[in-house]
């Protein structure tokens, strides 16, 4: 018995030492027997095998290090940068091009919170922070384009203008807002939770509006009254302007 259960457990061993020489290296020559020597003279270093990855989100050799800027503009008050992107530009990129685009945009924004934390914890200015303020303007161009093509496309296969289709209706409070219609098991007149909803404004609520009505056209008329007496003050305190400006008109 014992022997039996010996045998049984060296023909477990060499079937798993020949997986493994076989995932390893190439294939010993048969007809060798039972050997010690997993690993041929010539197999590569097992150490590398490790560093290969199925994945891979970013470079092999930076990892928390994306979160920092260059090295090289460590210590410098300003760092040259380009123009944000614009939706002009940003219209003849195909949508793979957005995706990278997002990504990269992404990466940098964080770069750049980080620094600019980093100099707040320092009591230090921040160098060239509208780097930030053009990261930020052009994920949001790139961000409408995306919607642009969206509305387009839906408009083409549905015809609809908005993402969830809705109608305009006034609400308790006598606005006018875009109510989204939603799908529901049963019909309308029978829900009971639908018919509870009230898509008109009380007769006690017509003054209120009236006088939120009267308050925007204050504020639009003040506005109005505050521009004209600017451009007054401007000509007289530059009157050579007024009147080249009128030259020009006439």
């Amino acid at each position: 018995m014992a022997a039996a259960s010996l045998s049984v457990l060296c023909r477990k061993v060499s079937a798993v030492l020949k997986t493994s020489r076989s995932l390893i290296g190439p294939q010993a020559p048969a007809g060798t027997g039972f050997s010690l020597n997993v690993l041929p003279k010539n197999t590569p270093d097992v150490s590398s095998l490790h560093q290969c990855r199925i994945l891979h989100t970013t470079l092999s050799r930076k990892g928390l290090e994306e979160f920092f800027d260059d090295p090289k503009n460590w210590g410098e008050e300003k760092v040259k940068s380009g123009a944000s992107w614009t939706c002009q530009q940003l219209r003849n990129k195909s949508n793979e091009d957005l995706h990278k685009l997002w990504y990269v945009l992404l990466k940098e924004r964080n770069m750049l919170l980080t620094l600019e934390q980093e100099a707040k914890r320092q009591i230090v200015p921040m160098p060239s922070p509208e780097r930030l303020e053009k990261v930020i303007e052009s994920m949001d161009a790139l961000d409408k384009v995306v919607q642009e093509r969206e509305d387009a496309l839906r408009l083409l296969q549905t015809g609809q203008e908005k993402a969830r289709p809705g109608a305009w209706r006034k609400d308790i409070f006598g606005r006018i807002i875009w109510h989204k219609f939603k799908q529901w098991p049963i019909p309308w007149h029978l829900n009971k939770r639908y018919n509870r909803k009230r898509f008109f404004a009380m007769p006690y609520v017509e003054h209120f509006d009236r006088l939120k009505f009267e308050k925007q056209a204050r504020i639009q008329a003040r506005k109005k009254n505050l521009e004209k007496k600017k451009a007054i003050r401007l000509q007289e305190k530059f009157p050579h302007l007024s009147e080249a400006q009128k030259s020009s008109v006439v």
